[in-house]
Protein backbone atom coordinates (compact mmCIF):
# COMPACT_ATOMS: atom_id res chain seq x y z
CA UNK A 1 0.00 0.00 0.00
CA UNK A 2 3.19 2.49 -0.62
CA UNK A 3 0.71 4.25 -3.01
CA UNK A 4 -2.24 4.85 -0.25
CA UNK A 5 -3.12 8.42 0.86
CA UNK A 6 -3.27 7.81 4.57
CA UNK A 7 -3.14 11.39 6.89
CA UNK A 8 -4.26 14.92 6.17
CA UNK A 9 -0.80 16.40 4.93
CA UNK A 10 -0.80 14.24 2.31
CA UNK A 11 -4.10 14.85 1.15
CA UNK A 12 -3.44 18.56 1.77
CA UNK A 13 -0.27 18.22 -0.63
CA UNK A 14 -1.98 16.06 -3.78
CA UNK A 15 -4.97 18.40 -3.87
CA UNK A 16 -3.43 22.03 -2.81
CA UNK A 17 -5.42 25.11 -1.04
CA UNK A 18 -9.38 25.39 -2.10
CA UNK A 19 -10.15 28.34 -3.65
CA UNK A 20 -11.27 31.53 -2.35
CA UNK A 21 -14.75 31.40 -3.22
CA UNK A 22 -14.99 27.34 -2.12
CA UNK A 23 -14.42 28.74 1.57
CA UNK A 24 -16.77 32.24 0.63
CA UNK A 25 -19.73 30.13 0.15
CA UNK A 26 -20.18 28.03 3.47
CA UNK A 27 -22.49 29.64 5.92
CA UNK A 28 -23.85 28.70 8.89
CA UNK A 29 -27.08 29.17 8.32
CA UNK A 30 -30.05 29.35 5.43
CA UNK A 31 -29.06 32.40 3.10
CA UNK A 32 -31.96 33.63 1.40
CA UNK A 33 -30.41 32.86 -2.22
CA UNK A 34 -29.73 28.85 -0.76
CA UNK A 35 -33.35 29.17 0.06
CA UNK A 36 -34.24 29.48 -3.01
CA UNK A 37 -32.24 26.49 -4.40
CA UNK A 38 -34.30 24.24 -1.71
CA UNK A 39 -37.66 25.69 -2.85
CA UNK A 40 -36.69 24.52 -6.32
CA UNK A 41 -35.92 21.44 -5.58
CA UNK A 42 -38.39 18.58 -5.98
CA UNK A 43 -35.17 15.70 -5.10
CA UNK A 44 -32.71 15.55 -2.01
CA UNK A 45 -30.61 12.94 -0.77
CA UNK A 46 -30.95 11.97 2.82
CA UNK A 47 -27.46 10.52 4.49
CA UNK A 48 -27.59 9.18 8.39
CA UNK A 49 -25.14 7.27 10.49
CA UNK A 50 -26.01 4.91 12.79
CA UNK A 51 -24.83 1.20 14.46
CA UNK A 52 -25.00 -0.48 11.27
CA UNK A 53 -23.05 2.02 9.29
CA UNK A 54 -23.80 4.52 7.07
CA UNK A 55 -27.05 5.07 4.85
CA UNK A 56 -27.94 7.50 1.72
CA UNK A 57 -32.03 7.47 0.80
CA UNK A 58 -33.92 9.66 -1.77
CA UNK A 59 -36.54 11.51 -1.13
CA UNK A 60 -39.01 13.50 -3.18
CA UNK A 61 -41.77 15.44 -3.99
CA UNK A 62 -43.13 19.05 -5.75
CA UNK A 63 -40.77 21.43 -5.52
CA UNK A 64 -40.03 22.96 -2.45
CA UNK A 65 -41.27 19.87 -0.53
CA UNK A 66 -38.72 20.50 1.99
CA UNK A 67 -39.98 23.87 3.67
CA UNK A 68 -37.84 26.02 5.58
CA UNK A 69 -38.94 26.98 8.87
CA UNK A 70 -36.38 29.52 9.51
CA UNK A 71 -32.74 30.54 8.99
CA UNK A 72 -31.73 27.39 10.97
CA UNK A 73 -34.42 24.82 10.62
CA UNK A 74 -35.95 22.49 7.79
CA UNK A 75 -38.86 20.80 7.64
CA UNK A 76 -38.73 17.24 5.43
CA UNK A 77 -41.86 15.46 5.23
CA UNK A 78 -41.20 11.39 5.48
CA UNK A 79 -43.66 9.93 3.23
CA UNK A 80 -45.15 5.84 2.47
CA UNK A 81 -42.40 3.85 1.73
CA UNK A 82 -41.17 0.38 2.67
CA UNK A 83 -40.93 0.60 6.24
CA UNK A 84 -37.69 0.06 6.55
CA UNK A 85 -36.81 3.33 8.31
CA UNK A 86 -33.02 3.07 8.40
CA UNK A 87 -32.97 6.66 8.21
CA UNK A 88 -35.34 7.02 10.67
CA UNK A 89 -33.54 3.96 12.75
CA UNK A 90 -30.27 6.01 12.34
CA UNK A 91 -31.53 9.54 13.43
CA UNK A 92 -33.09 8.29 16.68
CA UNK A 93 -29.31 6.98 17.71
CA UNK A 94 -27.17 9.31 15.87
CA UNK A 95 -28.52 12.82 15.01
CA UNK A 96 -26.04 13.59 12.31
CA UNK A 97 -27.58 14.29 9.05
CA UNK A 98 -26.46 15.71 5.71
CA UNK A 99 -28.71 16.42 2.58
CA UNK A 100 -28.01 17.02 -0.79
CA UNK A 101 -30.23 18.93 -2.81
CA UNK A 102 -30.72 18.79 -6.38
CA UNK A 103 -32.81 20.59 -9.40
CA UNK A 104 -33.57 19.16 -12.70
CA UNK A 105 -31.57 21.18 -15.15
CA UNK A 106 -29.41 23.44 -12.73
CA UNK A 107 -26.03 21.77 -12.61
CA UNK A 108 -25.27 23.13 -8.92
CA UNK A 109 -26.57 21.54 -6.13
CA UNK A 110 -26.87 22.37 -2.20
CA UNK A 111 -25.43 20.98 0.66
CA UNK A 112 -26.91 21.19 3.77
CA UNK A 113 -25.24 19.72 6.70
CA UNK A 114 -27.03 19.51 10.54
CA UNK A 115 -28.80 17.37 13.44
CA UNK A 116 -32.13 15.93 13.10
CA UNK A 117 -34.89 15.00 15.43
CA UNK A 118 -37.97 13.51 14.50
CA UNK A 119 -41.45 14.42 15.04
CA UNK A 120 -45.23 13.71 14.91
CA UNK A 121 -46.49 17.17 16.21
CA UNK A 122 -50.00 17.33 14.79
CA UNK A 123 -49.20 21.35 13.48
CA UNK A 124 -46.07 20.39 11.70
CA UNK A 125 -47.57 17.28 10.10
CA UNK A 126 -50.72 19.26 9.05
CA UNK A 127 -48.36 21.49 6.78
CA UNK A 128 -47.45 18.52 4.50
CA UNK A 129 -50.76 17.17 4.20
CA UNK A 130 -51.13 15.68 0.59
CA UNK A 131 -54.54 14.79 -1.26
CA UNK A 132 -55.60 14.57 2.52
CA UNK A 133 -53.09 12.08 3.79
CA UNK A 134 -50.43 13.10 6.47
CA UNK A 135 -46.72 12.11 6.21
CA UNK A 136 -46.16 9.27 8.83
CA UNK A 137 -43.58 11.83 10.33
CA UNK A 138 -41.90 15.29 10.04
CA UNK A 139 -37.46 15.28 10.10
CA UNK A 140 -36.83 18.41 11.34
CA UNK A 141 -33.33 19.76 10.50
CA UNK A 142 -30.74 21.88 13.34
CA UNK A 143 -29.11 23.62 10.36
CA UNK A 144 -25.02 23.70 11.16
CA UNK A 145 -23.20 24.40 7.47
CA UNK A 146 -24.74 25.08 4.01
CA UNK A 147 -23.01 25.44 0.80
CA UNK A 148 -23.40 25.19 -2.92
CA UNK A 149 -21.42 22.25 -4.87
CA UNK A 150 -20.16 23.24 -8.30
CA UNK A 151 -21.78 22.71 -11.47
CA UNK A 152 -18.74 19.98 -12.66
CA UNK A 153 -20.11 16.38 -11.49
CA UNK A 154 -23.43 16.90 -13.28
CA UNK A 155 -21.40 18.39 -16.17
CA UNK A 156 -19.82 15.32 -16.46
CA UNK A 157 -22.25 12.63 -15.79
CA UNK A 158 -24.74 14.46 -18.54
CA UNK A 159 -27.02 13.79 -15.81
CA UNK A 160 -29.78 16.30 -17.02
CA UNK A 161 -29.02 15.73 -20.73
CA UNK A 162 -32.04 13.92 -22.72
CA UNK A 163 -31.74 10.22 -23.59
CA UNK A 164 -32.16 9.31 -27.18
CA UNK A 165 -35.16 8.14 -28.13
CA UNK A 166 -34.40 4.64 -29.18
CA UNK A 167 -31.84 4.13 -26.50
CA UNK A 168 -33.17 0.70 -24.72
CA UNK A 169 -33.41 0.20 -21.19
CA UNK A 170 -29.90 -1.30 -20.15
CA UNK A 171 -30.47 -2.04 -16.27
CA UNK A 172 -32.44 -5.21 -14.57
CA UNK A 173 -35.63 -4.34 -13.73
CA UNK A 174 -37.11 -4.37 -9.73
CA UNK A 175 -38.51 -7.68 -10.54
CA UNK A 176 -35.92 -8.85 -12.42
CA UNK A 177 -33.23 -8.05 -9.57
CA UNK A 178 -35.54 -9.71 -6.86
CA UNK A 179 -35.52 -12.82 -9.08
CA UNK A 180 -32.00 -13.07 -9.28
CA UNK A 181 -30.91 -12.13 -5.66
CA UNK A 182 -33.69 -15.45 -4.47
CA UNK A 183 -32.77 -17.71 -7.23
CA UNK A 184 -36.16 -17.16 -8.87
CA UNK A 185 -38.47 -18.05 -5.79
CA UNK A 186 -39.52 -14.50 -5.94
CA UNK A 187 -42.04 -14.00 -9.19
CA UNK A 188 -40.18 -11.10 -10.89
CA UNK A 189 -42.23 -10.70 -13.80
CA UNK A 190 -45.53 -10.43 -11.42
CA UNK A 191 -43.83 -8.33 -9.28
CA UNK A 192 -42.90 -5.64 -12.17
CA UNK A 193 -46.08 -5.84 -14.05
CA UNK A 194 -47.71 -4.50 -10.55
CA UNK A 195 -45.55 -2.24 -9.58
CA UNK A 196 -46.83 0.91 -11.38
CA UNK A 197 -50.55 0.26 -10.24
CA UNK A 198 -48.92 -0.59 -6.75
CA UNK A 199 -47.21 2.85 -6.48
CA UNK A 200 -49.46 4.82 -7.97
CA UNK A 201 -51.86 3.41 -4.73
CA UNK A 202 -49.52 4.53 -2.30
CA UNK A 203 -47.84 7.61 -3.18
CA UNK A 204 -49.21 9.68 -0.09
Amino acid sequence: MTHAIETTEQLEALFGQPGEASLKKEVQYLHPAYQALIAASPFAVLATCGPGGLDASPRGDAPGFVMVQDEKTLLLPERRGNNRIDSLRNIVGDPRVALLFLIPGVGETLRVNGNARITVAPELMARFAVEGKLPQCVIEVRVETVFFQCARAIQRSKLWAPLPADQPREVPTPGAILSALTDAAFDGATYDRELPARQRATLY
